[in-house]
């Protein structure tokens, strides 16, 4: 029997394959709206990465994450700028007693998403003892027939039920509160512009009462006034983009402040290019000697006419 002869070739699918290995320790779950994200670039999906794989407390500031990796202290500056405005990490600055200045970082593995707070968990209730076995019940004693016996008792009716407490609103548990809109920084850090984002924040109440800010939120809105200063937006325009059209009874003013810090943020302008002045050409003049047309300030003889002068003169 003649050995079959296979001709045709075996074709692989292009494309990667992949050998996965199921993990049991050291990793980390992250989504795909995260490593497939189309508008965030490699170094802020890998940061992304290693910010939500090492434990809580680990300092990430830019000379940290700076001294870890081959990448520059100006391109992970950009990258945690990039996580920033796609929502997977927020940085608020606090103002502590002494005048120091610390910023705030928490990473968020979904954007939107709030963190389930722990609830503590029940202590173990003990064993209840088992209970001793109940003795028979002695038969009661034959009654002579002569002898009456009283009918059974009458139960005594029961109080009556009182009114069940209303239930009022303060009881019920408040919901977690959701995590403070992040807000832009500014890509260098400038004193006289944080003062002056600052004092803006603080005299918005000037302009409207029902924007009173406390000394916390203005030091972490500041970053995000800044921001807009930064791209050359002015003072009065940042006043009126924040003010515009607010409602009746605001209940969180600082959220209300940060979301419009945030999502109208105004783009970066590229340089202005003045056009060159306009310069009218000269009048046209008639020459004195052959009446030929020719442009000049003054009337008198062409070109042609003061060469031909001139050789003539030679």
């Amino acid at each position: 029997m003649a050995s079959e002869q296979l001709n045709a070739r075996t074709v692989f699918p292009s494309g990667v394959r992949h050998a996965h290995v199921k993990h049991t320790s050291h990793f980390t779950v992250v989504g795909n709206h995260l490593a497939q994200h189309r508008e965030l670039s490699l170094t802020a999906i890998g940061l992304a990465v290693h910010i939500q794989s090492v434990p809580g407390g680990t300092r990430i500031g830019i000379k940290d994450l700076a001294a870890r990796f081959t990448e520059g202290e100006i391109r992970i500056a950009s990258a945690l700028r990039e996580l920033e405005r796609a929502g997977y990490l927020s940085r608020t600055q606090e103002h502590l007693p002494g005048g120091r200045i610390i910023t705030r970082t928490v990473s968020y593995n979904r954007p939107g998403s709030v963190p389930p707070v722990e609830s503590p968990r029940p202590k173990p209730t003990p064993p209840t003892p088992p209970s001793p076995p109940s003795r028979p019940r002695a038969e009661p004693a034959a009654v002579a027939p002569e002898a009456e016996t009283d009918p059974d008792p009458v139960p005594e009716p029961g109080p009556e039920p009182g009114p069940e407490p209303e239930s009022r609103p303060e009881a019920v548990a408040a919901a977690p509160a959701a995590p403070a809109a992040p807000v832009p920084a500014p890509s260098d850090v400038s004193p006289a512009r944080h003062r002056a984002a600052t004092e803006l924040l603080a005299r918005l109440r000037r302009v409207d009462h029902r924007l009173l800010l406390g000394e916390r939120d203005i030091g972490r809105l500041a970053p995000g006034v800044e921001s807009w200063l930064e791209r050359g937006a002015s003072a009065d325009a940042v006043v009126c983009a924040l003010t515009a059209n607010l409602p009746d009874r605001p209940r969180n003013p600082a959220g209300l402040i940060a979301h419009r810090l945030s999502a109208q943020l105004p783009p970066l302008l590229g340089p202005v290019h003045h056009a060159q002045a306009y310069v009218p050409p000269d009048p046209f003049q008639t020459c004195e000697t052959c009446d030929l047309a020719f442009r000049s300030p003054a009337p008198g003889k062409c070109g042609g006419c003061v060469e031909a002068g001139t050789a003539e003169a030679a």
